[in-house]
């Protein structure tokens, strides 16, 4: 197995900024959405910044071409391995398309079909596996090495963390753009990579914001760790509607960052997170995933107290499924 980017060195501030430039006129610069009405029913002003509209229809685009573009001619012949419920995946797999790198991705079986199908689609090459039962470390580990692919984790890699950033280099940017000042940034956290490297971006550009990780019950563990002051785990055998984000634990590198950088952690249930899914359609007309959706929830259910406050809420991902998202839809009418 290639090692090279492996190393459990820290990401920063510049690390993100590197980063963005590199980035620069590849990826989408998403935009911020606001909702008057919204913010007459809330007591407050809340903006949602639409990472479904992404390459892929999520923010891991982000890192993965940060991270492939860096490999070496040598590393790109040879190939890459990633796995993810989805949205990694398929981050992955366009950006090994458009860099002309062979990718084979880990999968789980149950994953939403629209991820399965669109990372294919890509030209990855899927290989599913048993999530309840298999470890998706030691499956692809063996594959890198067998194979001598490059492993590009999808959380806790240096450039993979870097590239998440660049979504808070925007949201910092386009507040300022209107004048306008934070008081909270809530984003999804499974791994924590995207809310780490957002945080990086935040406490530079931003630092009064105070940045929390949401996630879904039973998938709090980076709550739970931040709590405890270490990393905790899940239990495994535990199901969420938001298969993006129900990760074992938090990872080493960016909970090393997330316990510095972050306020806490807000958990929101199943049903605030189809609410939440709901309201983004209804007042934003944004399609969200669940796993997606759960910062906008935590806000929207008042986990932290958002009263009289400027709020951004980080949409990560759209990859829902139509008739999970069309049934979702249907009970906000029943």
């Amino acid at each position: 197995m290639n090692s090279l980017l492996e190393f459990d060195k820290t990401p920063s501030y510049q690390s993100v900024r590197d980063a963005a430039a590199r980035l620069r006129g590849i990826v989408v610069r998403t935009p911020l959405l606001e909702s008057k009405a919204l913010n007459e029913r809330l007591g407050a002003r809340l903006f949602l910044k639409c990472e479904t509209l992404q390459h892929t229809g999520s923010f891991k685009f982000r890192g993965a071409y940060n991270t492939l573009s860096r490999l070496s001619t040598e590393q790109k012949t040879a190939g890459v391995i990633a796995y993810s419920s989805g949205n990694h995946a398929q981050g992955v797999a366009l950006s090994a398309k458009m860099l002309n790198i062979p990718a084979t991705i880990l999968m789980p079986e149950d994953s939403p079909a629209i991820k399965l199908n669109n990372t294919r689609g890509y030209g990855a090459r899927v290989i599913t596996y048993d999530r309840y039962n298999e470890s998706r470390e030691e499956i692809g580990e063996k594959i890198a090495k067998d194979g001598k692919l490059t492993l590009v984790k999808p959380y806790d890699n240096y450039f993979v963390i870097s590239g998440q950033g660049t979504t808070g280099i925007e949201i910092a940017e386009q507040l300022k753009e209107k004048n306008i000042h934070a008081d909270i940034c809530a984003g999804p956290a499974g791994g924590g990579g995207l809310i780490a490297g957002t945080s990086l971006a935040l406490r530079e550009l931003s630092p009064r914001t105070k940045i929390y990780a949401a996630e879904p019950e039973n998938f709090d563990d980076t709550s739970r760790s931040l709590a405890a002051g270490e990393p905790v785990q899940n239990e495994t055998r535990q199901q969420s509607i938001c298969d993006a984000i129900v990760t074992p634990t938090p990872g080493k590198i960016t909970f090393a960052i997330n316990k510095l950088t972050l306020s806490g952690g807000l958990v929101v249930t199943d049903d605030e997170t189809r609410a939440a899914m709901r309201d983004a359609f209804h007042y934003f007309k944004c399609v969200i995933e669940p796993g997606g959706a759960v910062a906008l929830a935590a806000l929207l259910t008042g986990k932290v107290d958002i009263k009289g406050k400027t709020v951004v809420a980080i949409a990560s991902g759209g990859n829902v499924d139509p008739a999970l998202y069309s049934d979702i839809l249907k009970e906000g009418n029943q």
